[in-house]
C-alpha cells in the first residue's frame, strides 16, 4: 500500500468512519456492541476492547477501532512494532487517534474450522507454535491464544489477536488447546470429519472458562 493510498485512508477513516461509527464496550469479558457501521465500510469482527471494519476498495488492510472506554491501543501498538513482519502475524501500517490499519489476515478461525467440519492440519499448530516462539524472542508474552484468535489460511497457521502479548502473567490457552488438538480432535473428530454445532462449542467455551477460573482460584494453576 502506497503513500497516496495510506494517506486516502486515512482520511476517509477520520471524515467518514469514525464520526459516524457507533460502537459500545458494556462488559469487558464479552464483545464490543456495534450498532452502526457507515457505508460503503464494513464490519469484519468484535473483541471483547475493539471492532474490526475494512473498505472494499482496500481488502487487504483492515481498521481496528478501541470502544471508548477500553485500555490497550498504545499497548498494541508497542506489540507490533516489536513483532516487526513475520508471515504469521498482521503488521501495523498507521496508528493513531484509538486505531490502528493493519495488513488484513485471511482465514478460518480454529473455531470455525471445528464447526464447519474443516481437517486442521498438525502444520497449522506448528506453524502458530513456531510464530509464538518468535513473538518471544521478540520480547513479548504470548496471551490469550484460544481458537478465535488463530486461523487457518491454505493449510498454514495465523495469529491474529496480539493485543494482550505485553501481559506478563502466564497463560495456558495455547497450551491447553494444543493438548485438545491433539487428544481429541486428531484421534476423534478428524476421522469422522464431526460438525459441531456452535452452542455445544460454547458450552465447551464457557465450562472450559469456569474450570479455569476455578483451578486459578483453588489450585493455583
Amino acid at each position: 500500500m502506497d503513500g497516496a493510498h495510506i494517506n486516502w485512508m486515512i482520511s476517509s477513516i477520520h471524515e467518514e468512519l469514525l464520526p459516524k461509527l457507533q460502537i459500545q464496550s458494556v462488559d469487558p469479558k464479552n464483545p464490543v456492541s456495534v450498532h452502526f457501521v457507515p457505508k460503503p465500510w464494513r464490519l469484519v469482527g468484535t473483541g471483547n476492547y475493539a471492532a474490526v471494519v475494512y473498505h472494499p476498495d482496500y481488502p487487504d488492510q483492515v481498521v481496528k477501532i478501541y470502544a471508548p472506554g477500553r485500555p490497550g491501543f498504545e499497548e498494541e501498538v508497542e506489540v507490533y512494532r516489536r513483532l516487526g513482519s513475520h508471515p504469521s502475524f498482521s503488521e501495523c501500517l498507521y496508528a493513531s487517534d484509538g486505531f490502528l490499519v493493519l495488513k488484513r489476515l485471511h482465514g478460518v478461525t480454529l473455531y470455525d474450522c471445528v464447526h464447519l467440519g474443516l481437517r486442521i492440519p498438525q502444520q497449522v499448530i506448528k506453524d502458530i507454535d513456531q510464530a509464538l516462539d518468535y513473538a518471544r524472542r521478540r520480547g513479548l508474552h504470548p496471551h490469550d491464544v484460544h481458537g478465535r484468535n488463530v486461523m487457518m489460511h491454505k493449510g498454514r497457521g495465523l495469529v491474529v489477536d496480539v493485543s494482550d502479548f505485553l501481559h506478563e502473567e502466564t497463560c495456558s490457552k495455547w497450551n491447553d488447546l494444543k493438548r485438545a488438538y491433539y487428544w481429541l480432535y486428531r484421534p476423534l473428530l478428524t476421522p469422522l470429519r464431526l460438525r459441531v454445532p456452535y452452542y455445544v462449542l460454547d458450552i465447551i467455551r464457557r465450562s472450559y472458562r469456569l474450570w479455569h477460573s476455578l483451578a486459578s482460584r483453588y489450585l493455583g494453576f
